[in-house]
């Protein structure tokens, strides 16, 4: 059998094939050895002794550490227009280190019915959709058809700080969602660190990841070079002078000039410098509170 893990607690793994059959299984001792299975991996199964066990893991496409999840197609930044405020910063470093890892960027913006017209969550919303990103919005008076859209065939978690409305969105989802997500976050609350639990949750024909995980922004492992490439707003403005540029220092720089043009965000780019001078330094920012700068 051949399938994803979707499900992990303790040293048991539930893997799903394509055609929905589930077995539970343990690791085999060589793969304990080496690379542990992590949710989202495309491993091999095999029953032995009558136990499912996992014999072989796929190469991952990308994989995070926090939460430990593999071969993630896009992560869902959920901020909310009002109480807590938008914070353009909080989204870049998050659009960074998943764009780090070749994982696709959505902003869900929620409260939108909170918001009125001159509020400058407008104004940050429109930088983000000229940038290229996809913003999608709901509020209590907004259909969640495009989020349903954006999930449908893709492996999906879920980015952003607490009291954003998450769990209405959950709920407005499916109802039994909420209910799981929430009962996994109160259970690794408790002080524990014995029990690992993340979990793939079917969602609109895709399957969604709410964990306790992103609960810090860690730029410490990070390559500035690297995550400079990876930027969707430093794409097609031009070639800089290096090879090299890493868009801070160096002449003939097409992403500064751009900046200067207008024709890349002078908001992103600014937490851009700040991320980079956080690279390869120890950098820990608690997502509570509003705290998203350096205390």
């Amino acid at each position: 059998m051949i399938g994803h893990i979707i499900r992990i607690v303790s040293n048991r793994y539930d893997v799903i094939a394509d055609d929905g059959q589930r077995l539970t299984c343990g690791a085999a001792g060589r793969l304990r050895l080496g690379v542990s299975p992590v949710v989202g991996d495309l491993v091999s199964c095999q029953l032995q002794a009558g136990q499912g066990q996992i014999v072989a893991i796929s190469p991952r496409r990308n994989q995070l550490i926090r939460p430990a999840i593999a071969n993630v197609d896009q992560a869902m930044i959920v901020m909310s227009a009002v109480d807590p405020d938008f914070s353009p910063v909080l989204v870049d470093r998050l659009v960074f280190l998943i764009s780090y890892q070749d994982i696709e960027p959505v902003i869900v913006v929620t409260k939108m019915d909170l918001a009125p017209a001159d509020h400058p969550v407008h104004a940050a919303i429109a930088d983000y959709r000229a940038g290229g990103y996809q913003v999608i919005l709901t509020g209590r008076e907004l259909e969640l058809d495009a989020v349903r859209g954006a999930l449908k065939g893709r492996i999906t978690v879920l980015a952003g700080q607490s009291g954003v409305g998450k769990s209405t969105l959950l709920n407005r989802l499916d109802p039994q969602l909420a209910l799981a997500t929430q009962a996994i976050s109160q259970a690794l609350g408790r002080g524990k660190h014995t029990t690992r639990h993340t979990e793939l949750y079917p969602v609109a024909g895709g399957w969604l990841a709410d964990t306790p995980g992103f609960s810090s922004l860690d730029f410490s492992h990070v390559d500035a070079l690297t995550m400079a490439q990876k930027i969707r707003d430093f794409q097609g403005v031009g070639s800089c002078r290096f090879l090299d540029c890493r868009h801070l220092q160096e002449p003939g720089c097409a992403v500064k000039q751009g900046v200067a043009q207008g024709r890349v965000s002078a908001q992103r780019y600014q937490d851009y410098v700040e991320a980079a001078a956080m690279c390869n330094q120890v950098a820990d920012w608690q997502l509570n509170g509003g705290k998203t700068r350096q205390p």
